[in-house]
């Protein structure tokens, strides 16, 4: 036998472990005496605080058995921050608590073919003691509650340890994962004797982890090649400083040994990784900074240079490609990049590129275009202009900035000849100072329109063409989105998903 005891309102945790001696049934009741050979507390990191009140639970039996999950539990999972896991292998049994952001347990599979779950194992690089038994027991009855409804989902089934790639092209960023294969699955609605509320989120949790098959994104792997080698490497060679915290960075792009990529297509991002340049190695606890525990230090960046015989021969990249990214300094990573000295000669794998389709802005004419940005959103627009340009298709920008950012508008307008007649720049939070105003007038010289004010939706319904029909392209501020989405209710539009 194993059990947990948890505080969800102080954090406290004890599991422990042992032997059941006799059990029994006394009327409605089941009692069981045990003699616990083993405990352990553990530490606080990746439980949510929650405020819990009593409940007078009425179990439903919902669903019973497999393959398929019902809706109501799909949903479950999506909203769970935590659940509970015992694994045995007839012999020895373990139970523990796992928890993490609202969503970081993802489904990979509910179909006629079976159930499978996954979830990324943090601070994953001491495997066997964070798994407990896992490793070698890995027969597993799992509970997953849902503190607000009292639902709970049982699953019973075993899992597949996912160590280094094998984790990384399934749930791109985790270096260790656990997947679960579901035998049986039951989902009981309002079958805890407490429900519970939301109080804070564990300072540890890291971002969600979706899966590669959630998102377009380019893995490593080419054939027979290592793939535990990143395909290419990117030099850091030129620096260009465009507003106090925006900077442009050019890489020179080497192939690996025995190595092919895909070159980039005119809107994607790359992903670089940054853990040789600043991973200090584990640590059980760092409160002084917590999200660092589990940062893998890899990063995505929209490329902002269109690629090189764009439409020519070669679609594969060469020696000597030139990339560039332009970046707010914000983080551990774009930090480093500012005290960089090109001369250094910085040099990050880089682990494939990737993008949404749906947001490639279109070159045939048929659809009035509509560019709706906020500060560095503008990037998925730069590689893509030259060639939207070079077309008969008509393409408006609306680019809402702060004041101090008017350094990358001007270096924008004046990179893309042709841009600047159709785009309308919302100037905030300026200070009136003599820089200022002499960026305005470049903005206005070079042919655009600069308005000391924010967006408004009447500026964006003006955009539209009636006749041609209108698609906007919106990448803004998660709050700007939001409103922006609310103004264009019933219009046809797409958005940027920086959650990569």
């Amino acid at each position: 036998m194993a059990g947990l005891g948890i505080d969800l309102e102080t954090r406290d945790r004890v599991k422990i472990a042992g032997r059941m001696l006799v059990g029994a049934r006394v009327g409605d009741e089941v009692q069981v005496a045990m003699v616990v050979e083993e405990s352990l507390g553990n530490c606080p990191k990746y439980i949510n605080r929650k405020a819990v009140r009593p409940n007078v639970p009425a179990p439903r039996m919902v669903s019973s058995g497999t393959p398929v999950l019902p809706p109501q539990a799909v949903e479950l999972v999506a909203r769970a921050d935590m659940f509970f896991l015992s694994s045995t292998d007839g012999r020895t049994m373990d139970t523990n608590h796992r928890g993490g952001p609202a969503g970081f347990v993802r489904v990979v599979r509910n179909d006629e073919s079976g159930v499978a779950l996954v979830y990324p194992e943090y601070s994953g690089n001491r495997l066997y003691q964070t798994l407990g038994n896992l490793h070698e027991n890995p027969r597993v009855g799992v509970a997953i509650p849902d503190y607000a409804t009292s639902d709970v989902l049982y699953l019973t089934g075993e899992t597949e340890l996912l160590v280094g790639t094998t984790a990384t092209v399934l749930m791109p960023h985790a270096k260790l994962a656990v997947k679960i294969i579901v035998h049986e699955a039951r989902f009981v609605e309002n079958g805890l004797s407490f429900r519970a509320d939301d109080v804070e989120p564990s300072p540890y949790n890291p971002a969600v982890r979706p899966l590669a098959c959630e998102r377009a994104v380019t893995v490593p792997g080419q054939g027979d090649a290592d793939e535990t080698v990143a395909p290419a490497s990117a030099t850091l060679v030129k620096q260009e400083v465009l507003a106090p915290n925006v900077a442009r960075f050019t890489f020179t792009l080497q192939l690996g040994k025995g190595r092919s990529l895909p070159l980039w297509k005119p809107g994607q991002h790359v992903t670089l990784d940054f853990a040789e340049e600043l991973d200090h190695g584990w640590s059980h606890m760092r409160d002084d900074d917590p999200q660092s525990l589990n940062d893998d230090f890899v990063r995505t960046f929209t490329v902002s240079n269109p690629p090189p015989l764009a439409g020519g021969e070669s679609t594969t990249l060469e020696n000597g490609t030139e990339l560039q990214i332009t970046v707010r300094k914000h983080g551990p990573t774009t930090r480093h990049l500012w005290r960089q000295n090109v001369r250094a000669g910085l040099e990050l794998p880089v682990l494939g590129f990737g993008g949404e389709e749906s947001f490639r802005l279109p070159t045939d004419g048929s659809k009035k275009a509509v560019f709706v940005a906020g500060g560095v959103g503008i990037t998925p627009l730069l590689a893509q202009a030259p060639g939207v340009l070079a077309t008969t298709q008509e393409l408006a920008l609306l680019w809402t900035l702060r004041a101090e950012d008017l350094g990358l508008g001007v270096d924008t307008l004046e990179r893309l000849p042709g841009l600047a007649a159709g785009s309308t720049l919302f100037v905030t939070g300026g200070k009136g100072s003599g820089e200022e105003a002499q960026l305005v007038k470049r903005v206005e010289e070079l042919g655009a329109q600069a308005v000391l004010r924010r967006l408004a939706q009447d500026d964006v319904l003006a955009a539209r063409d009636a006749e041609k029909g209108t698609k906007y392209y919106l990448c803004t501020s998660s709050e700007l989105l939001k409103v922006v989405q609310s103004w264009l209710e019933g219009e046809d539009l797409v958005t940027e998903n920086f959650n990569y």
